[in-house]
């Protein structure tokens, strides 16, 4: 098999690899950098020239990797693309969001190059979308050659899968971005525990030692806890949240707590993406139920829409609970403003729930120090830090021991390592080269071909 990672930055980011099997070619995703902006935070391309892809497969619907699609369908005019059904029913939305973000970025940070697409191009290019089952092994034709491919649940997010690949005599799995344990809306994954000649695994949380996280459940608990010692001291809770996934989890696990009455009677707000995208959680779990979330959880929690008219920096009107995105909160969007308003004063707690990059505002606040100045340039505030300031482990990913137990499964005679960055991808090396003496392991460098 041949290979070139066609993500230019390497790490996390614009994830999209192309291979070749026989005289068949494909693509696995086509996201955008989240570090980066223009065109630069696309992958590179120019491999491809002269290349007629066979298929173009999407292991979900997370901007890092869906995210430059219709720039890779634009070159590539004929090429299907196969997803999940639950990401079919969510990558349009997904899609149009990002475009009404680029348009509004460009009018208010002056970058020329956005939007990278319109939703007319959206449109023009949703017939060419196709749902596949999960556990369903599929025959696909190319122009000379043929591979067969199975999705298989991966946990992550609703429709993330991991993807088989067989050809002729030859297994290739793809394991996307996995998470073995339940969350409370979603199973975990369910991948195949069989011999591979070839495993293209994430490391996200290579450089992440297990004995610092805790279960899942606990921290469901620790959270809960946490909002109500908030609530009792008159305080408000933010939660930042990502929108596909994380908010409709957070709300799943809200609702868990106040019907059994272990939430104080506090309001809740939500609002943006994440709550449109509640309505398409409900529509995947009625159609499918790979997910654990119906509108039902809104009506009993009598979610209210987040006040627009807050004031930067100014105590908010209304005490309560505050899950909005963004989960990194990156400047002007509802969690940034609301964070300027709450972190003066000790009485509030702003939870994080997910990762947030190191050079994002949410990435600054959780290093920074409880007395500390901390400056929301965006809004030009600035504010001494007083608020209650925790992480909640609530990841999406599966630990590197779990994913390297994975790996033991597999005994692939060659790995690939993706999805993680270079700290995170060389414990896996090490590890890899000490367990599995026998397989070939690969830190594949952006834009060069190997052949595996």
């Amino acid at each position: 098999m041949k290979i070139i990672d066609l993500n230019s930055a390497g790490g996390i980011g614009a994830n999209c690899m192309y291979c070749q099997v026989g005289d068949f070619h494909f693509v696995i995703d086509s996201g955008l950098n989240p570090k980066q902006v223009g065109r630069i935070a696309a992958p590179d391309l120019r491999s491809l020239v002269g290349v007629k892809l066979d298929v173009i497969f999407i292991t979900h619907c997370h901007l890092d990797h869906i995210g430059s699609l219709p720039l890779l369908m634009r070159h590539q005019p004929n090429t299907p693309v196969i997803m999940t059904l639950p990401s079919r029913m969510l990558i349009e939305r997904m899609l149009h969001n990002s475009s009404s973000v680029m348009v509004r970025e460009r009018e208010e940070k002056g970058i020329m190059e956005y939007p990278l697409f319109t939703h007319d191009e959206i449109d023009r290019i949703a017939p060419r979308l196709f749902p596949h089952q999960l556990n369903s092994p599929k025959k696909f034709a190319g122009a000379q050659d043929e591979i067969e491919f199975t999705f298989h649940a991966a946990g992550h997010i609703a429709g993330a899968c991991g993807v088989e690949i067989v050809h002729k005599h030859r297994r290739i799995f793809f394991t996307g971005d996995v998470l073995f344990s339940t969350q409370r809306i979603l199973d975990g994954a369910k991948l195949p525990r069989v011999h591979f000649d070839t495993l293209v695994t994430e490391t996200t949380h290579g450089a992440t030692d297990k004995s610092l996280g805790n279960l899942r459940s606990n921290e469901m608990i620790r959270l809960i806890d946490t909002i109500n010692r908030t609530l009792l001291r008159g305080g408000s809770v933010l939660i930042p949240v990502f929108a596909l996934g994380r908010m409709q989890e957070i709300l799943a696990i809200l609702h868990d707590a106040r019907k059994f009455n272990r939430l104080g009677a506090a309001p809740i707000f939500a609002s943006g993406l994440g709550m449109d995208l509640c309505d398409y959680l409900d529509d995947i779990s009625k159609k499918t139920g790979l997910v654990h979330f119906t509108r039902t959880i809104l009506k009993e929690l009598k979610i209210k829409k987040s006040p627009r008219d807050l004031v930067p920096g100014k105590e908010p009107p209304t005490q309560g609970i505050y899950v909005v995105s963004s989960g990194m909160m990156v400047e002007k969007t509802a969690s940034y403003t609301l964070a300027s308003c709450l972190v003066g004063n000790a009485k509030h707690s702003i939870c994080f729930v997910g990762y947030c990059d190191p050079d994002t505002p949410g990435g600054h606040l959780q290093a920074a120090q409880n007395g500390e100045e901390f400056l929301f340039a965006a809004v030009n505030v600035k504010a001494r830090i007083r608020a209650q300031i925790e992480r909640f482990e609530f990841s999406g990913h599966a630990s590197r021991e779990e994913l390297l137990d994975y790996a033991l499964a597999c005994n692939p005679r060659s790995i690939v390592l993706t999805h993680g960055d270079p700290p995170a991808r060389a414990w896996f090396a090490e590890q890899l080269a000490e367990k599995l003496p026998q397989a070939k392991v690969l830190d594949p460098v952006p834009l060069q071909p190997y052949q595996v």
